[in-house]
């Protein structure tokens, strides 16, 4: 079976699209680890796409802020900003699935979802030092996980935890195969707004049969997002920081 794993899409459609067209016809299922919405500006028509074409969708921290089922007054002000208007914007519909959506870890074939940790859809994972007593909480030997919006990830072998790298920015992809007596912890990267300093949309896609990883990055019209989100009257600063992958 072949999986095609996408994170933190953040209501940014043209990244998703230029996703799905980098993609094409090299997976058989879409999962999705969270935060369908907030910050950029097309969240019907993300959403939409989502209800129609995952196989398993889990909740984000922003996807439960939008949904009423979190105060916003932890969040910054922009991302409250961002929040607000896509509270307003949003078709109800759509705000009600994002409302009965799960919280991860959630099983996918032999491996699990989650948005921000296994231990706690909230925490981060920024780090090895953060990661490794997550590692603990894990039902099966790999994990995709977002919501720090840094492609990547964590390997633990006897008790030592390794960072994995994003892909680099003069490359496309990075593959590696899993290794049997190792745990995994990976990050596909954010779709709709990277914050590796790399402003390209990334994902991943992983191959069952073969445990192959492959990290992925496509360049997507940002400055076309960012045009949407001043015409939207959201912050600007949400689209300087697409342009620049912060």
């Amino acid at each position: 079976m072949r999986f095609l794993i996408l994170a933190d899409i953040h209501a940014n459609w043209y990244a998703l699209e230029t996703v799905l067209a980098d993609a094409e016809g090299q997976y058989d299922q879409i999962l999705c680890c969270g935060d369908l919405v907030g910050y950029n500006p097309h969240p019907d028509r993300v959403t939409e796409w989502v209800r129609s074409q995952a196989h398993l969708v889990i909740r984000g921290n922003h996807d439960r802020v939008v949904a009423g089922l979190e105060h916003l007054d932890w969040f910054n002000e922009v991302a409250q900003v961002a929040a607000r208007w896509t509270m307003h914007h949003m078709q109800s519909h759509n705000i009600e699935y994002l409302r009965a959506l799960p919280p991860g870890p959630a099983q996918a074939a032999a491996f699990e979802i989650c948005h921000g940790s296994p231990r706690d859809e909230d925490e981060y994972m920024t780090n090895a030092h953060e990661a490794a007593p997550c590692f603990a909480s894990l039902t099966e030997n790999l994990l995709f996980f977002g919501h720090s919006h840094l492609q990547g990830g964590f390997a633990q072998r006897r008790n030592k935890v390794l960072a994995i790298p994003a892909v680099r920015k003069k490359e496309r992809e990075s593959i590696f195969q899993l290794e049997v007596d190792t745990l995994y912890m990976l990050n596909a990267g954010s779709v709709g707004q990277p914050r590796d300093g790399d402003l390209r949309a990334a994902y991943a896609l992983y191959e069952t049969d073969q445990r192959l990883v492959t990290l992925r990055r496509v360049l997507y019209p940002a400055a076309k997002t960012a045009e949407d989100i001043r015409a939207a009257g959201l912050p600007e600063i949400l689209g300087l920081r697409l342009q620049q992958g912060l």
